[in-house]
């Protein structure tokens, strides 16, 4: 798990996608211990670390630890005051508008009472494949954006971009199943297309700006390799397409 920043009161490291942030607070769903961050960083660290904020098991990228129970509630109220600024990569079905803001409420996942969430976004680029995926349109349209989370709610880019009807890649609770087969299949990108790619706040102690980015990968790259429009279509794929 590469470390990312480091100082006295906290770390930042990259997460992969598949490895949970800490146990499942319901004791019967067992998760094995080289699958959950807060061991693996407290072996790493060869000391205690406080999980601060978290991210879906199947979103990678940037995910911060405080190396203190005084840290921890510091960073931790910082979070509650959404003061830092959170920035997503995401592949979503469909393309999307250039950009927008989606005020939709969503239910907690404790009570299922609604409460407000606001995520905005800006379209990055847009891939149109002549694949017939689910049969339902001539070609299957992608569009890479990038998100920007206002409030925390529980797989809430997840849930907004599905209620806008452009349900990420990959996503097995709130996605397509046939896009989602597709990318795994036959252009072998597999897992969810969600990516904390940065963040960025004032920090909490010395009062400069930290900007914290996680680095791009063989996943990421391939999306994006797909994405370039100054690539032809039929470079970007070794063998035919079938659906």
């Amino acid at each position: 798990m590469k470390l990312l920043y480091q100082d006295t009161h906290f770390i930042a490291v990259d997460k992969p996608s598949g490895f949970h942030v800490h146990p499942p607070e319901d004791s019967q769903y067992k998760i094995p211990r080289d699958k959950i961050c807060l061991y693996l960083v407290r072996n790493m660290m060869k000391q205690h670390v406080f999980p601060v904020h978290r991210l879906d098991a199947a979103t990678s990228g940037v995910l911060l630890f405080a190396l203190s129970s005084e840290a921890a509630g510091t960073i931790c109220k910082m979070f509650a005051q959404r003061s830092p600024q959170k920035t997503y990569w995401a592949v979503a079905r469909g393309f999307t508008p250039e950009q927008g803001d989606i005020k939709i409420p969503l239910e907690l996942d404790s009570t299922g009472a609604l409460v407000e969430a606001h995520t905005s976004f800006t379209r990055k680029a847009t891939l149109e494949i002549p694949v017939a995926v689910g049969k339902k349109f001539p070609a299957a349209r992608y569009s890479l954006v990038e998100a920007k989370p206002h409030s925390g709610r529980y797989h809430q880019i997840r849930r907004h971009f599905n209620r806008i009807s452009h349900p990420l890649l990959g996503d097995a609770y709130h996605g397509d199943s046939h896009h989602n087969r597709f990318f795994r299949n036959d252009l072998g990108i597999a897992g969810l297309c969600l990516k904390a790619r940065s963040i960025e706040f004032t920090h909490p102690w010395s009062g400069e700006n930290v900007y914290i980015e996680s680095p791009t990968c063989e996943k990421w790259e391939k999306i994006h390799f797909l994405f370039d429009a100054s690539v032809p279509l039929d470079q970007k794929f070794k063998s035919p397409l079938t659906t």
